[in-house]
């Protein structure tokens, strides 16, 4: 069963209520994804949600195309783009694999609490690898259900067959040996929340 919008249309209202569970680790990992940024970067944010990261992040470069699958999503993240009075983001329902844009157009590519939702995490982060310039970083958080321990561990490969979003189980380990295996230097790495989550942010060569 392919990944499918329809639950995260579902529960779009819902989502964007709720809080952060760890709003200290949310504001380092903006904090320094903002040391990256320059005033002329133009950025590529995927799965974007209802552009809460997009919107904060949009004063530090020229501009962002923010996409996620869910029109639900976009819907209301379109409304938080007319409150905050913000020209320089482009928020659209697309996916990182149908987007047409030109190889090495984007200073820096975003995917948050993305990666283990992906059926084929590999061709997304080769993907990233090619729409960035020489020299751009691709910043992720991700959650890496191998690290954690119990019956949630074994289950959640199972989840897509009851409706829910797909799921896939990888260590941040691996997650770093998928990212560096695809071209990209680890240039920052961090495991808050006893490892379950893993910020990274790779480098392509200059």
């Amino acid at each position: 069963m392919e990944p499918s919008p329809k639950f995260w249309n579902i529960i779009a209202s819902r989502y964007s209520k709720q809080a952060i569970t760890d709003e200290a680790a949310y504001q380092k990992k903006l904090k320094v994804t903002q040391e990256y940024f320059k005033p002329d970067m133009e950025v590529l944010e995927f799965g974007c949600g209802t552009g809460s990261t997009a919107i904060i992040h949009a004063p530090f470069v020229k501009h962002i195309r923010a996409i996620d699958f869910s029109a639900k999503m976009i819907d209301i993240v379109k409304a938080k783009l007319g409150q905050n009075n913000i020209s320089n983001i482009t928020f659209e329902q697309n996916t990182i694999e149908a987007i047409s844009i030109k190889n090495e157009s984007y200073d820096v590519v975003m995917g948050h609490s993305i990666l283990h939702l992906l059926k084929d995490k590999e061709a997304v982060i080769a993907r990233v690898y090619k729409l960035l310039k020489p020299g751009g970083f691709f910043v992720s958080s991700t959650v890496c259900v191998g690290n954690t321990t119990g019956l949630f561990k074994y289950i959640a490969p199972c989840i897509k067959y009851i409706g829910l979003p797909w799921l896939t189980v990888f260590t941040s380990e691996e997650l770093i040996e998928s990212i560096s295996s695809h071209g990209f230097s680890i240039d920052y790495q961090w495991c808050p929340d006893n490892g379950r989550v893993a910020f990274i942010i790779g480098k392509k060569p200059e």
